[in-house]
């Protein structure tokens, strides 16, 4: 439900923020809600939707202005919110491209401007067109807009026969100032910050009104492009300024991570003094042949991210301890607040992660916060890391009362009574009520219907609460949506004839679950709920067994978590023994593997489409890297070869057809020698893949 919620109010935010520029919520709150689902969906990959808020980047464009496909994406950034991020950031690059702590890796760092992202491309020299972000893929048609800024050169010499540049368009603090003034004297409305009136004042449908108004333009990328600007990012910024582009002069190179974060420091510092709006500062890594190896993800680069200025501080009551119960069982705290302001925000909610954390210790029974524990009735500090999710962080025991008890966490769910257990390992506890738990079955069943699974039109979160609640027409497991129809027809109450329905609306329902009927072997998988199971783990498995047939069966046979089947499990690499035992285990737990089978028995499941990969030398070969890969990363060679049809596993075994051995290679190389499996260098492997 609320990975739903926040799909919407997050769709609708960039919706009025990207097209509308008229934002409802501000840009601390959607960084809060866009943290809050990444940090759910982190916690339950399972859980997450095909419409997520991390896939999407700006909205969609506005029927007012005519679409243009973008040559290149133009993608978002990934954020950090601490110096630790920023380390790791640096960390995992190094790691992506095989590179020590002690390898020279440069970066640049440059402020964040908050404005308007724009695509300029110029052939012969000359300005073809201006594209807004839109959603990344198509923008808006702004060019004639965009010939009304003065910063934005309409011809240029000596550039390459294509170049797209990129970057921000932006209002100064005075010249929004001034607009605002004028706003008034013509009684018309005043606009909220710079950034709204920049893009309000770009995507006007009379290229006069854009001229009027006061743009400015940075240059700091660029898309499609006829000839390289240079080899560093650095060397192109310049090159940009060159061609007659402005281009920010707090722009710095770093060696290190250490001068990154002192030159943030250094901007933020001069934040209230730039003249423009900031809200954090952006790294990339400088050598671009190095950008090009390490890629995107689906909507952002590994090599930058984006650096937010820190969250505000603030004090008030705990005013009470609630526990939520989660799709698979957990029991998440959840601090009830004296309404605070945090960053320009009304706080009333904060997490309180887990149970230890309330008791002041880590997961490992190390004292946090000094040990100090936290109760109803204390005065907390509360904080929004990056103005993101609302957190207790600290407890003023000089405030605290005489009569404040420690928190007892519960050892029952709050909403079935049934037995909340924490296992060994596990950092919160899990009420035992599987199906029985009715927080439980309809978190599942909205998972199953969610849009990265069953995907039904017209059944969503509330219409599963309804027919959960439903006593003719129930719904309580997966299986009952796809004998509703027969069921209506049975029924002395029409489903047409109930509250909130006609009869247009419940045969389009019906209609709807028919036509899910036949569903893909990845989203079945994804859509039964199990744990550690998420999106990319069913369509991992799915690739794997092929059918729904072979993929039941070996579950079957790994039933006491040993034997072939269980090693062939093991033995796909991004599968582990903990996923592993939630996989078998689900499948073997008397009451969910009949709910599976009633299920399946309504389906017709699809085989998984074998890719052509006919001509590789490796097509259907089963591969272990190991050892030090010196040529490539194991993150690019494990792509390399799935691509090429191979199977990359994680352990050795007899179905194992290559073991590509790298210096530091040790127990699984020794293995394929006893096995009799070919071991090849990396030389030799990239010999046969070249072939």
């Amino acid at each position: 439900m609320e990975l739903e919620r926040l799909a919407r109010v997050l769709g609708q935010a960039n919706e009025d923020y990207h097209a509308s520029d008229a934002p409802t919520i501000s840009d601390a709150e959607y960084d809060r809600l866009k943290q809050r689902n990444a940090e759910i969906e982190a916690a339950f990959p399972a859980l997450k939707r095909p419409d997520s808020p991390s896939h999407q980047i700006g909205a969609p464009v506005s029927e007012k202005f005519a679409k243009v496909k973008h040559r290149v994406r133009m993608l978002s950034l990934g954020n950090a919110f601490s110096d630790e991020d920023v380390l790791d950031f640096d960390k995992g690059v190094r790691r992506y491209l095989g590179l020590s702590d002690t390898d020279v890796l440069q970066f640049t760092a440059e402020p964040k401007i908050d404005g308007l992202s724009l695509s300029l491309r110029y052939e012969a020299g000359a300005l073809v067109s201006a594209t807004t972000r839109g959603d990344g893929e198509t923008g808006e048609n702004v060019t004639q807009n965009a010939r009304m800024i003065a910063d934005i050169p309409k011809s240029l010499n000596g550039a390459s026969e294509v170049l797209e540049v990129r970057g921000e368009v932006y209002m100064s603090h005075a010249d929004f100032a001034d607009l605002n003034t004028r706003q008034e004297k013509r009684d018309e409305k005043p606009f909220a910050n710079p950034r709204n009136a920049a893009a309000g004042s770009l995507r006007q449908l009379d290229a006069r009104i854009t001229k009027s108004r006061p743009l400015h333009f940075f240059a700091y990328a660029w898309g499609e492009m006829s000839e390289p600007l240079g080899k560093t990012q650095t060397a192109a910024i310049v090159r940009l300024n060159n061609l007659g582009f402005s281009t920010n002069d707090l722009t710095k190179t770093c060696r290190t991570p250490a001068e990154m974060l002192q030159h943030y420091q250094s901007i933020e510092e001069q934040r209230a003094t730039l003249g423009y709006d900031i809200d954090g500062v952006v790294y990339k890594v400088d050598d671009l042949a190095l950008q090009a190896r390490l890629g995107f993800r689906s909507t952002t680069p590994r090599w930058a991210i984006a650096h937010k200025f820190p969250a505000e501080i603030a004090h008030t009551t705990l005013e009470a301890i609630e526990i939520q119960v989660g799709r698979t069982g957990a029991l998440s705290p959840v601090a009830r607040l004296k309404p605070v302001t945090v960053g320009g925000v009304v706080v009333s909610n904060a997490t309180l992660h887990n149970e230890d954390y309330i008791a002041g210790r880590d997961s490992k029974g190390a004292a946090i916060r000094e040990g100090r524990d936290i109760r109803v009735g204390d005065w907390v500090e509360v904080y929004r890391a990056g103005d993101v999710i609302p957190k207790v962080r600290d407890v003023d025991l000089s405030k605290r009362k005489a009569e404040a008890q420690p928190y007892v966490f519960p050892t029952v769910c709050p909403e079935c009574g049934s037995p909340a257990i924490r296992e060994e390992g596990d950092s919160v506890a899990r009420c035992s009520g599987g199906l029985i738990c009715p927080a439980q079955a309809v978190e599942k069943l909205k998972h199953f219907v969610s849009r990265a699974a069953f995907d039904i039109e017209g059944l969503g979160a509330k219409q599963v609460e309804f027919f959960y609640g439903d006593t003719d027409l129930a719904i309580r497991e997966p299986a009952d949506i796809f004998t509703l129809a027969r069921r209506d027809e049975t029924n002395l109450g029409k489903l047409k004839n109930r509250d909130g329905w006609g009869e247009t609306s419940a045969s389009n329902l019906f209609a709807a679950i028919e036509e899910k009927r036949e569903i893909p072997l990845n989203r079945l998988i994804f859509a039964l709920g199990i744990r550690h199971v998420g999106e990319s783990t069913g369509s991992l498995l799915a690739n794997h067994y092929g059918s729904w047939t072979k993929f039941g069966l070996a579950m079957d046979a790994a039933q006491a978590h040993e034997g072939v089947e269980w090693d062939e499990l093991l033995s796909i690499d991004g599968v582990g023994s903990v996923m592993a035992t939630a996989l078998v285990d689900s499948f073997h737990t008397p009451d969910n593997r009949a709910a599976i089978d009633r299920l399946t028995a309504e389906l017709d499941v699809q085989d998984v489409e074998v890719a052509d990969t006919s001509g590789s030398p490796v097509a259907g070969k089963t591969v272990v890297f190991t050892g030090t890969l010196e040529q490539m990363t194991r993150a690019e060679a494990k792509a390399r070869a799935e691509a090429m049809g191979a199977k990359v596993s994680g352990s050795v075994s007899k179905k194992t057809d290559y073991v590509v051995a790298g210096p530091g290679a040790g127990s699984k190389a020794k293995k394929a020698a006893e096995l009799g499996v070919s071991i090849l260098s990396e030389e030799e492997w990239l010999a046969m893949i070249a072939q």
